[in-house]
């Protein structure tokens, strides 16, 4: 079975409010994310909670996902991606980590991401666009163990760099895997927009 982790812990400073609630389209960020993950060929989905977690969840209650929580969503991305990894279910032998802010990745991606995985057998499996590598990303779960013990202030990049040889990238039609809204600039220009 394959995962999704959508990280959503997040405190959204940059943007001086919690990004996964902004309106996207006709529902919410964090909402486009879930349905993302919903509507691709994943077995089941992962929520990682940390900032706002009770606004996000109550935002998610009506979604067929499951929660986990980061206590230490302070100390980065990596520590949601920590929290993701412990709370999988042991079945699942992938897992596709997903950013909490890039609602315009289409279900296609993940697809791909999954299909790359099964026909290859790579356990890092990363999209690329005009040669420039993007998320999400879609991992073994045999590295749960590795994940869990890494350098905060390295993060997941390390994992990458110490197994290149079992790194699958992804061609992809889609820019949005290297796109992401930090700050309210960014989420202008997912509207075309400029910000004021």
């Amino acid at each position: 079975m394959i995962w999704a982790v959508i990280l959503a812990a997040g405190e959204s400073r940059r943007m001086g409010t919690q990004k996964l609630l902004l309106p996207y389209r006709e529902t919410t960020v964090v909402e486009a994310i879930v349905r993302t993950a919903l509507d691709s060929s994943v077995d089941g989905t992962i929520v990682v909670l940390g900032a706002d977690k009770e606004k996000v969840r109550k935002t998610l209650q009506s979604y067929p996902v499951s929660f986990a929580v980061n206590k230490d969503f302070r100390h980065g991305m990596l520590s949601s991606i920590q929290a993701g990894f412990e709370s999988l279910p042991g079945e699942a032998g992938a897992v596709v980590v997903m950013l909490g802010d890039q609602p315009a990745v289409p279900s296609e991606v993940i697809d791909g991401l999954v299909s790359g995985y099964r026909e290859n057998g790579r356990g890092i499996v990363i999209p690329v666009y005009g040669k420039r590598r993007g998320h999400p990303i879609l991992i073994e779960a045999g590295y749960r163990s590795e994940i869990l013990g890494l350098d905060p202030d390295v993060g997941l990049r390390q994992l990458i760099q110490s197994h290149p040889e079992d790194v699958l990238e992804v061609e992809v039609s889609s820019s949005a895997v290297l796109k992401d809204m930090d700050s309210p600039e960014d989420y202008a220009a997912f509207f075309g927009k400029k910000s004021r």
